[in-house]
C-alpha cells in the first residue's frame, strides 16, 4: 500500500506539472496572439507620421495666412489724406483747426478756405471713442470708399483728417447752401424758384440715388436723406451730402419726418425713396412735413387725399403755378411723390424707375 501511494503521489504530481506547463504554453500564446505583427507596426507608424504631418502643415498654413493678412493690412494714416491735387496738404490741417470758419446755413458743413485761395466745405464729425485700431482702420476704409465716389449730384470728399477722435471731412464748396436754406428763401419773399428750377432740383436728387444703389458694389444706402443733406451749387443742381456716413460711425436711424415708417432694421434703397418723396413733395407744396398746417395728418396723406378727391392743384405752391403745361407736369409730380410715399417698400418705385418717371415730365 505503501509503494501504491506513493506512486499515487508521484502520478498526481507529474500531472499537476503537466497542467502547470500547459497554462503557462497557453498564456505564452495569448500573448503572442494578441501583440502586434510586423507590418501592423509598420502600418501603425506611417498613419500615426500621416497625422502628424497633415496637423504640422495645417498649423504652418495657418500661421502664414496670419501673416499674409497681417502685412497686407492697410497702415493707419496719420494727418491729412489728400486726394486732390488743388489741397495743399501742408497747410490743410492748420486750416481745420483755425475757429473761423462759417457754418452753411442750416447744414453742418463749414466754409473755410485755404492759404492758396480755395474755398472748400468741411464736415466736423462729432467726437467719437477710436480707441481699437480695427475700429480706425474700418472707418479709414469706409472713408476712402466715399472719396472713390464720383457722380455730378453727389457732394465729391477731397481730403480728410483725422484728429485724435475728430474726423474733418473736406469737399468742393457750394455756394448756395442746402435745399432747406433754399426753401427758406423763398418762403420768406427772398429767392423764387421756378418749376423748372425745382424739377432740375428733383432729378438731380433721384439720379444721385440711382448711382448709390445701382452703381456701387456694394450697394449705398444714404439713410438720412433730407433738405439738410441736399446741397446746392452755383447753378442749383443738387448734391447730397453725407453719403455713407451714417455707416461710418455705425448710427441708427434717427426717427424723423423725412423717414419712412418701416423699421430702421429694415431699412433698404426703398426707404431712401420714401425720403426723397417727402423732399419732393416739398418742392411742390412749398411747405415742409413738420408745418402745422397738416395738422394731425402727413404731408404724404395730404397729398393723397386731395389726389383721390382730384385736387392735386390745390397742393401745388402757388408761387410757381403758370403756364398750363407746367401744372400738368407739376400734377403728374404730385402721383409720383404720393406712390413715393407709399407705406409698403414694394409698392414705392426704385430709384433708376424714378429716373425715367422725372425725366420724362420735361427734357434734360
Amino acid at each position: 500500500m505503501g509503494k501504491t501511494k506513493l506512486i499515487y503521489y508521484a502520478g498526481f504530481k507529474v500531472g499537476f506539472l503537466w497542467v502547470q506547463l500547459r497554462c503557462v504554453e497557453c498564456q505564452r500564446r495569448m500573448i503572442i496572439s494578441t501583440a502586434p505583427s510586423q507590418s501592423q507596426r509598420v502600418f501603425l507608424s506611417i498613419l500615426f507620421g500621416m497625422l502628424t504631418g497633415l496637423i504640422c502643415a495645417l498649423v504652418f498654413a495657418w500661421l502664414v495666412r496670419s501673416f499674409v493678412r497681417y502685412i497686407n493690412k492697410p497702415p493707419i494714416l496719420k494727418g491729412p489724406v489728400v486726394f486732390s491735387p488743388k489741397i495743399p496738404a501742408k497747410t490743410l490741417q492748420s486750416a481745420l483747426i483755425a475757429n473761423d470758419a462759417q457754418l452753411l446755413g442750416s447744414s453742418r458743413y463749414y466754409r473755410t478756405v485755404l492759404d492758396n485761395g480755395l474755398t472748400v466745405a468741411v464736415k466736423r464729425l462729432e467726437p467719437f471713442e477710436l480707441q481699437s485700431k480695427s475700429l480706425k482702420r474700418r472707418i479709414q476704409q469706409e472713408v476712402e470708399v466715399i472719396a472713390s465716389l464720383r457722380h455730378r449730384n453727389l457732394m465729391s470728399l477731397r481730403a480728410y483728417i483725422r484728429e485724435s477722435n475728430r474726423f474733418f471731412l473736406v469737399y468742393d464748396y457750394v455756394p448756395n447752401g442746402s435745399l432747406e436754406d433754399a426753401m427758406n428763401k423763398v418762403r420768406e419773399n427772398q429767392l423764387q424758384l421756378s418749376w423748372e428750377v425745382r424739377l432740375r432740383i428733383a432729378v438731380g436728387i433721384v439720379k444721385g440715388l440711382e448711382y448709390l444703389h445701382f452703381s456701387c458694389n456694394p450697394r449705398i444706402l444714404h439713410r438720412n436723406l433730407k433738405p439738410t443733406n441736399v446741397m446746392l451749387d452755383a447753378e442749383f443742381e443738387p448734391r447730397l451730402a453725407d453719403c455713407g456716413l451714417a455707416k461710418i460711425l455705425n448710427l441708427p436711424v434717427a426717427p424723423s419726418s423725412y423717414g419712412p415708417p418701416e423699421n430702421c432694421s429694415r431699412y433698404t434703397d426703398k426707404s431712401d425713396v420714401f425720403s426723397f418723396g417727402v423732399i419732393l413733395g416739398v418742392l411742390l407744396t412749398g411747405r415742409y412735413p413738420t408745418d402745422p398746417f397738416f395738422g394731425d395728418t402727413s404731408l404724404g396723406r395730404w397729398l393723397q387725399r386731395l389726389q383721390e378727391a382730384g385736387d392735386s392743384r390745390e397742393a401745388l405752391d402757388k408761387s410757381i403755378l403758370g403756364e398750363e403745361i407746367e401744372e400738368d407736369e407739376m400734377l403728374m409730380a404730385v402721383k409720383i411723390a404720393v406712390v413715393c410715399l407709399s407705406d409698403m417698400p414694394a409698392d414705392r418705385p426704385s430709384s433708376d424707375e424714378l429716373v425715367s418717371m422725372l425725366t420724362q415730365l420735361n427734357s434734360f
